[in-house]
């Protein structure tokens, strides 16, 4: 028996378990504190954007023949296997403590990325599909991923309890291990029908799917206008994935200017501050991508709206380190928001700018570029950005690599008006 609720969506059983699926793969408790784990190891902040950019790569390097792994070992088995890579990734950040472990430990958790990505979403489209309900997609779509929101808040706060009261960081990462393998048993009781077809696994196919990723990159970056579009959406996705993280230093110092809970140790105040503060932000982010349509209703225009947000975006970054830079820390976590709340306003408005500037033919190929050098540039701006943190300062990096980075915005957006 199902509820039928006003917008027509059925929760039933499987509603309920794709929900579960999204509130469980989002509780990793690692996320608000990964920065400050490596830094707490001794890793420099090189050392860190080196893993960050092995992160980003690999994982779309990898997602190449994970589509075919899918197509042919069935979905189901498929996101239970990238679970285990994750759980091994877990396991080997909370028992090692050198960095060669570490690289190790990123690659197992980039092939659980690269495995899981865009399979489940698959799952419930086909889900939809045999049981006729295609025109519920968006807001049955809409609703499951509600609750990978929802993850993401209580997340953080379980977080820094965790951090609280072990004192530990690396505790994060093997308890991130529990959710995981239930989510695992929870794919794998699926009905088998969501696997959808299967195909061979062969040579011949996955040589297939790589040069048809190299044909991606060839088409994007011989035509002008192909690129420009694809650099004005990738190019601040690929600075917020790189830069993100940098947030749980600034809010650490941030701390130890705060009278407040001055009872009690530098990681406990810190715990509690980052489990509020990324707590607010997965709110806001939720709330930042429900309105990015009336944002956009407001400019009415794609190449304006990208612009603005992009030079606003760039701007906090600047801000940021500006503050950082005179010792106003707790003023630099306010800019760090709204780099957020940017990324998760444009990110909508710079799909549609692609679907809407290329033709039907030519998406797939378009959103598979923007993903690809996306990823390229934050792995690059990652590595960049700690080559100068260990240099000069947190600040010093942030302020100078985001000025770059705006001196090429006039670049990125030449021509616009030619080619809208």
């Amino acid at each position: 028996m199902t509820r039928k609720q006003k917008n027509g969506i059925r929760k039933n059983l499987q509603f309920r378990k794709f929900q579960a699926y999204g509130f469980l793969k989002n509780l990793r408790f690692f996320e608000p504190f990964l920065m400050l784990f490596f830094l707490e190891k001794g890793i420099s902040f090189l050392q860190i954007g080196i893993l960050y950019a092995i992160r980003e790569i690999t994982v779309n390097l990898f997602e190449i023949p994970s589509g075919l792994v899918a197509d042919a070992w069935g979905r189901r088995r498929t996101l239970a296997g990238s679970f285990l890579f994750y759980m091994v990734s877990f396991t080997t950040f909370f028992f090692t403590g050198s960095y060669p472990w570490f690289i190790l430990a990123m690659l197992f958790f980039s092939l659980g990325e690269a495995f899981r990505s865009g399979v489940h979403k698959a799952m419930i489209f086909e889900y939809l599909r045999i049981k006729g309900w295609g025109a519920q997609k968006v807001n049955y779509y809409g609703h499951t991923r509600s609750a990978s929101q929802t993850g993401s808040a209580v997340s953080s706060l379980i977080a820094a309890a965790i951090v609280f009261w072990t004192g530990k960081y690396s505790t994060i990462f093997i308890l991130s291990t529990i959710p995981y393998l239930a989510d695992l048993f929870l794919v794998l009781s699926y009905p088998g029908e969501l696997d959808g077809r299967t195909i061979e696994f062969s040579r011949q196919k996955l040589l297939k799917r790589f040069a048809a990723t190299f044909h991606d990159f060839k088409f994007s970056f011989s035509r002008w206008a192909v690129l420009r579009r694809i650099l004005t959406l990738s190019s601040f996705t690929g600075y917020y994935k790189a830069s993100r993280d940098y947030l749980q230093p600034v809010i650490r110092s941030a701390v130890l200017v705060l009278p407040l809970m001055a009872n009690l140790g530098n990681k406990q105040r810190t715990a509690v501050f980052i489990g509020v503060v990324y707590f607010l932000i997965y709110l806001l982010n939720a709330f930042s991508s429900r309105n990015s349509g009336r944002f956009f209703d407001w400019i009415r225009n794609y190449e304006r709206a990208l612009l603005f947000t992009l030079l606003a975006g760039f701007g906090m970054g600047i801000i940021a380190g500006v503050l950082f830079k005179f010792d106003l820390k707790l003023a630099a976590v306010l800019p760090f928001l709204f780099i957020f709340i940017i990324e998760n306003v444009r990110k909508p408005i710079g799909i549609a700018y692609i679907s809407e500037n290329m033709e039907q033919n030519l998406m797939a190929t378009s959103l598979s570029a923007e993903s690809q050098i996306s990823s390229l540039i934050a792995g690059g701006i990652a590595i960049l950005l700690g080559f100068v943190a260990d240099r000069f300062s947190i600040g010093i990096s942030l302020l100078s690599v985001t000025a770059l980075l705006l001196i090429a915005v006039p670049f990125i957006f030449s021509k616009a008006s030619r080619n809208n």
